[in-house]
């Protein structure tokens, strides 16, 4: 398992009521799904519309259970509009 850190912008900040925290996953599918059962609600809706920026890369369409996610890595999860 890596650890790292996801940090929230925008929409997404305010329904986790923090701008960042840390995972522990090998995957952003299960690092979503980690923030899932934490923040349920509001925020869970919020990602369905967000982008995601793995270590600076954006994930675009790729399926998230591919998106390996590294040791320090960081996961930006920006508002729709921002990221690609």
């Amino acid at each position: 398992m890596a650890a790292g850190t996801i940090r929230y912008w925008a929409a997404a900040k305010a329904a986790a009521g923090t701008a960042e925290e840390l995972y522990t996953a090998e995957t952003l599918a299960e690092a979503l799904a980690a923030v899932r059962s934490r923040h349920p609600g509001e925020l869970t809706r919020v990602l369905q519309r967000c982008s995601f920026l793995v270590d600076g890369d954006p994930v675009g369409t790729r399926d998230h259970e591919t998106v390996r996610l590294a040791e320090g890595g960081t996961v930006e999860v920006l508002p729709p509009f921002a990221g690609g």
